[in-house]
């Protein structure tokens, strides 16, 4: 299908695209066949989600979730680790990146809508007794599906993410402010309001640009590869929106589904680590957040991934694999 050929929602009567195969038929190092399954989210028609699943069918199931602006080709070194230890890897793409749908509506992609999609993925594949896995946009993705669906999911590994809530509690946590001051005021770290800018304003986003500032050392190859679901930029609507989404100020949707999960987490009381790189200020913070946060994060030793920036799964793939396999194997890495 190209992207002359829009399926239409026949509720919204939006365009919704989807990236041709051809563009994922030579990807550097990710052999995974594709694998879809239809979704829903209020509001809007049926989509089809993508995701690899590698590994026995019957093993143990690693949900492993992505951001913006990466799809499952993020984790294609980890996943060989986590199969080789004998689980079971799936890797989505979320609805508007990879070779999962792609509405043209902007206002069709909410922060309730990813998680209502990543819910309906994970009951339609009837997903049990999960290790969860979240990057980025996976943390408030994965984390708010975890407090949709608790009993489905045994543990979880955080790395570079976020949650954000607009909580003045946060005040002096975080390397790139995001807070309230109590008092209808907000404080937030320039860099992040440039970044929200930037993806706004910008005539056209390229996924790639984003991997290169961040990690600058990757291959022409990989690069390409991260670019390959976005043919034009009709197809980077679901990429540009979601940093719209970004919760800024305390009224914003996503700050208050941001607490309604730091809420189901505060109760959550089975394994949850966190394996933050040394290199990522944007998410400086967060990972004492959310181990003081969470009870099931007590007992357990916090690893530091060394030299390593915001994409963790791309720069140090094989090392999140073997923490993750290990703390999934026996709750200690």
């Amino acid at each position: 299908m190209s992207g002359a050929e829009p399926l239409r929602s026949r509720r919204s009567d939006a365009a919704v695209l989807r990236t041709p195969d051809e563009r994922f038929a030579t990807l550097d190092g990710y052999p995974f066949e594709p694998n879809y399954v239809s979704v829903r989210a209020h509001g809007v028609d049926p989509l089809q989600m993508h995701y690899v699943d590698s590994g026995p069918p019957q093993a143990p199931v690693v949900l492993l979730l992505h951001g913006q602006p990466t799809w499952s080709y993020l984790y294609r070194s980890v996943i060989p680790v986590l199969t080789a230890r004998g689980f079971r890897a799936v890797a989505p793409d979320n609805i508007g990146f990879g070779r999962s749908d792609k509405p043209t509506d902007p206002t069709l992609y909410t922060y309730r809508r990813h998680v209502e999609w990543m819910t309906s993925l994970v009951a339609e594949l009837d997903l049990r007794h999960v290790t969860l896995v979240v990057q980025d946009w996976g943390g408030p993705i994965g984390l708010g599906t975890l407090a949709a669906l608790p009993e489905r999911f045994a543990r979880v590994v955080a790395t570079n993410t976020a949650l954000h809530t607009s909580d003045p509690t946060l005040a002096g946590k975080l390397t790139w402010a995001n807070h309230g001051t109590g008092d209808g005021r907000v404080v937030l770290e320039a860099a992040l309001v440039d970044y929200v800018r930037y993806c706004q304003r910008a005539p056209e986003l390229v996924a790639s640009t984003f991997l290169y500032a961040a990690s600058g050392t990757l291959t022409p190859e990989v690069l390409a590869a991260y670019d390959a679901p976005f043919p034009d930029p009709s197809f980077t609507v679901g990429m540009r929106q979601m940093t719209a989404l970004i919760p800024l100020t305390a009224d914003d949707p996503g700050a208050r589904m941001g607490r309604a999960t730091m809420e189901a987490l505060s109760k959550w009381d089975r394994p949850f680590l966190t394996a933050f790189s040394d290199g990522d200020p944007a998410t400086r913070g967060w990972e004492t957040v959310l181990r003081e946060t969470v009870p099931g994060a007590a007992g357990h030793a916090h690893p530091t991934i060394r030299g390593a920036g915001h994409f963790v799964p791309e720069e140090r793939g094989e090392e999140l694999g073997r923490i993750v396999a290990d703390f999934a194997a026996t709750g200690a890495v």
